[in-house]
C-alpha cells in the first residue's frame, strides 16, 4: 500500500539493515508551532501565570471530548469561553484570551518537515496525532495535506494516545510491525507508552534529537550509495 502512494523508482535499502521499518511522529510540538506571543501578553496583563489558558483549554475535561472525535473542534472552542470566564471572573477578558488562543498563528519547522521528507524516500511516515475534527483543514492550511504517507488522527479513530491501541493502528497502516517502527513525540508520557508496546521511541525536545535518531538509516543509505 505505501509504495503504491510514491511515483517513480524509490530507494530501498537493504531491509535487514534498517534500524527501523516505518516513521510514526507527532504533529504539535514537532511539527508544528503556535505563536503565543498575544496569548502571553493578555495573561501578564490579567494577572494569570503565563500559559494559563492553553493548560485550561487542553485539560482532560475540555480538551478529551474533542480529541476523541465526541465532539467537533468548535464544540471545544465554544467551551472555553465558560471556562476561561470562571478563571478570569470576566467575560471581556475571556473573550479576548479565547480568541488569542482560537486565532494564534502556526508555522511548520522546516527542518523537520525536510528531515521526514527524506525519510519517505525510504520508509513510510505516518502522522500520529491527539487532534481535533479539524486536523485536515489544520494541514491543508500548512502545505501539509501530502506531507505523510498516513495520518491517524484520534478524533478519527477515537482513541489517542497513550491508548495502546492508536499506536498499534498506526503500526498497522504503515503496514509494519510494531516492533519495527520508530516513534517521535514531544510528551514523555506518549513516548514510554510507545516503548510498552515494542516501539523504538524518541523524546522530542528539539530537530536534533530527531537528526540523530534518523541518523542510522539516512547515513546507512548514503554510505550505501557512495559504495555502489
Amino acid at each position: 500500500m505505501w509504495e503504491a502512494l510514491h511515483d517513480g523508482p524509490v530507494n530501498h535499502p537493504d531491509a535487514a539493515a534498517r534500524p527501523f521499518d516505518a516513521l510514526l511522529c507527532d504533529f504539535d510540538g514537532v511539527i508544528r508551532f503556535h505563536d503565543t506571543a498575544e496569548q502571553a501578553r493578555l495573561e501578564r496583563a490579567f494577572k494569570l501565570g503565563e500559559g494559563a489558558t492553553a493548560r485550561l483549554a487542553l485539560s482532560q475535561e475540555l480538551m478529551m471530548p474533542a480529541v476523541l472525535g465526541e465532539i467537533t473542534c468548535e464544540e471545544w472552542e465554544a467551551s472555553l469561553l465558560p471556562a476561561l470566564t470562571k478563571l478570569t471572573r470576566s467575560a471581556e477578558r475571556a473573550a479576548q484570551l479565547a480568541a488569542a488562543f482560537i486565532g494564534a498563528g502556526s508555522r511548520a519547522d522546516e527542518t523537520v518537515c525536510a528531515l521526514l521528507e527524506q525519510v519517505r524516500d525510504l520508509v513510510p511516515v505516518v502522522l500520529v496525532t491527539n487532534a481535533t475534527t479539524r486536523l485536515e483543514d489544520d494541514l491543508d492550511e500548512l502545505g501539509l495535506c501530502c506531507a505523510f504517507d498516513e495520518v491517524v488522527s484520534s478524533a478519527r479513530v477515537g482513541v489517542a494516545k497513550p491508548d495502546r491501541r492508536i499506536y498499534e493502528i498506526a503500526a498497522e497502516q504503515a503496514g509494519v510491525p510494531v516492533g519495527r517502527c520508530l516513534f517521535v513525540d514531544d510528551r514523555l508520557a506518549n513516548v514510554e507508552a510507545a516503548r510498552k508496546v515494542g516501539m523504538q521511541a524518541v523524546h522530542f525536545r528539539r530537530p536534533d534529537d530527531l537528526r540523530k535518531a534518523l541518523a542510522p538509516l539516512l547515513d546507512g543509505i548514503a554510505h550505501s550509495s557512495s559504495s555502489s
